[in-house]
């Protein structure tokens, strides 16, 4: 069978990520990459070994070969370059945020529908072996009536003052940032274990390190310069560093979250609490492969992930035995098999249910962010709505992208 040929729109972080990840399939190519330049995309295909190197983005949707395009751009350009991706009728993978907002979000979800364009956002979280087999023991009723859900987002890679990065600007990075970049993370994976979604917020939000120094020169490009004579701006920060916040369950269950940029030693803590009327759960995507099992009356578990021990709906996310961890890289890899798998077998969002989240889930996540900043301003509950008339429909394509991911 002639293998699904792809391309790549950006390839600073997450690009590559996605590049390793649809290569383990075997039955995807990657087949372009694009780029800021003619220059920067030809040294990045022969770095990562892919054919074809496009300086402009646009070049490549008119390749008549590639059928799906993969967003990786940062987060200003989502809207403008998956609309473009959607209107060539390419399948289409973005990274989250889906867009800069909700009304950018649900023009987007509508345009993908109504050209039948199989889409999906790479909230990779939810896709964890672990995290699967939870979402099954949860359905099967092995935790009860679910009551509390509670945890956190933790990362230290913005705590010092020197910490800098286009994701601080709003401008580029959007009017919010932890919450965005992380609690989106963190509110997808338990609205998809609990199978619940959140309705309601209450939010807190800080700006920990209100001025930071962005350092004015090239420094990464040449290496010469030493930290004693490096040169700093003070640029101002109006996004937020930490949030906490309050939600409320579609079916009236509560819960809490905690996001932050700042925690010293927290590196990339997705963890989450669930409380049952029968049992509790704990999972922390540091240690992936533990699940803890909380009991009243007889001694706590810890499951470790292992097919023999899974339930039979969660056992195609774990591709190893016990004992041979599996972590972030499987998780996205079982994010790409699910999305390929449905586009190979001719599958239709109208008529099959998906194992991976659409732009309806990136959607519903930029509705909550809006009212997480609205709940903050305004210092009250606020409902989740899912707003957007379209009336964004006139905005031009994307400029050419110049930060990477």
């Amino acid at each position: 069978m002639e293998k699904i040929k792809v391309g790549i729109i950006g390839t600073g972080f997450i690009g590559p990520t996605h590049i390793e990840a649809i290569r383990r399939l075997g039955f995807v190519e990657v087949a372009g990459l694009a780029e800021t330049s003619q220059e920067m995309a030809e040294k990045k295909a022969a770095e990562l070994g892919i054919p074809k190197a496009f300086g402009d983005y646009r070049e490549m949707l008119r390749d008549s070969e590639i059928q799906v395009v993969h967003n990786c751009t940062p987060n200003h350009l989502h809207f403008a370059i998956n609309k473009e991706i959607i209107l060539a009728g390419k399948h289409v993978v973005s990274e989250k945020p889906l867009a800069m907002n909700s009304d950018e979000s649900a023009e987007l979800l509508e345009l993908a529908e109504k050209l039948g364009v199989i889409h999906a956002v790479n909230f990779n979280y939810r896709q964890h072996a672990s995290v699967q087999n939870l979402k099954a023991k949860i359905t099967e009723g092995d935790l009860g009536k679910v009551n509390l859900v509670h945890g956190s987002y933790l990362q230290d890679w913005l705590l010092y003052e020197t910490d800098y990065n286009w994701r601080l600007a709003p401008e580029v990075g959007g009017k919010s940032r932890a919450v965005a970049d992380i609690g989106s993370h963190w509110c997808d994976t338990v609205q998809f274990v609990t199978g619940k979604k959140i309705v309601e917020v209450f939010a807190d939000l800080a700006t920990v390190v209100p001025v930071r120094k962005k350092p004015t020169g090239n420094v990464a490009t040449f290496g010469a310069q030493t930290a004693e004579d490096m040169k700093y701006e003070d640029v101002p920060i109006n996004t937020e560093d930490y949030a906490s916040v309050l939600v409320r369950f579609e079916d009236g269950s509560r819960g809490v979250f905690t996001v932050s940029q700042v925690s010293a030693g927290r590196k990339n803590r997705l963890s989450f609490e669930i409380n049952g009327s029968q049992a509790s759960v704990f999972w922390n995507q540091e240690e992936p492969e533990k699940l803890w099992i909380g009991h009243r009356d007889k001694a706590n578990e810890v499951l470790l992930a292992d097919p023999a021990l899974f339930l039979p709906e969660a056992r195609s996310a774990i591709h190893h035995p016990g004992g041979h961890n599996e972590g972030w890289p499987d998780a996205l890899k079982n994010m790409m098999f699910n999305f390929y798998t449905f586009v190979r077998d001719g599958k239709s969002l109208k008529t099959d249910k998906p194992n991976f989240a659409t732009f309806a889930d990136g959607h519903l996540s930029m509705c909550i962010t809006d009212a997480i900043l609205e709940s903050n301003q305004q210092q009250k509950w606020v409902k989740v709505l899912k707003h957007g008339d379209g009336s964004l429909a006139s905005k031009g394509p994307a400029g050419p992208f110049t930060a990477q991911l």
